[in-house]
């Protein structure tokens, strides 16, 4: 598996993916994550079994921080090793820096909780570890796991504030919440 930044020709392969793998309600419009990746405030990847496209990730980062915001490898290449070659590969790619993500909870009431416990499980096993409190993205509270150490919510909501600007920060409730 082969990590590489996005380029133009790869953005169709990437919002097909992206929509398909991930809930409208979990989407950001794709026009905004690729605009600020040729901004600089985020980095899209395309990862490569070969010359095959096999996955996105996107990853929004700040100061000593990077935010893992959405990673998704092609439905009929999982179970390969390749996601976990692919979070193994995005700890290299920001070694130093206090990586992170947001999964679903851990809730024994969830209609899929077997699929949030393989999920955890999988951050694992690739060596992330549960950090203190929670994303809250819009109506939907997350669980964080990372490496590096915890994230405070200020810098958390610094970061966030920083990625959507000014005006699409107005209207995207994010951050970080110490309990639910």
């Amino acid at each position: 598996m082969e990590l590489q930044r996005a380029g133009r020709g790869d953005y169709p392969a990437l919002k097909k993916l992206y929509t398909e793998a991930f809930p409208a309600e979990e989407r950001a419009p794709f026009w905004v994550l690729t605009r600020r990746a040729r901004q600089g405030r985020g980095d899209f990847w395309v990862l490569r079994d070969g010359s095959r496209f096999a996955g996105l990730a996107y990853v929004i980062c700040r100061a000593d921080m990077a935010y893992v915001f959405y990673l998704a490898v092609e439905k009929e290449m999982r179970g390969r090793g390749l996601g976990t070659q692919a979070v193994r590969a995005l700890i290299r790619a920001y070694e130093g820096k206090r990586l992170f993500l947001a999964l679903e909870r851990l809730d024994e009431t969830a209609p899929n909780y077997a699929q949030r416990l393989s999920r955890h499980a999988f951050y694992e096993r690739c060596g992330l570890r549960d950090l203190p409190h929670y994303i809250k993205e819009a109506n939907v509270v997350y669980a964080i796991m990372g490496t590096g150490g915890p994230i405070r919510p200020e810098e958390y909501n610094a970061m966030m504030r920083a990625y959507a600007g000014p005006v699409f920060g107005r209207f995207v409730d994010l951050g970080i919440v110490e309990s639910v």
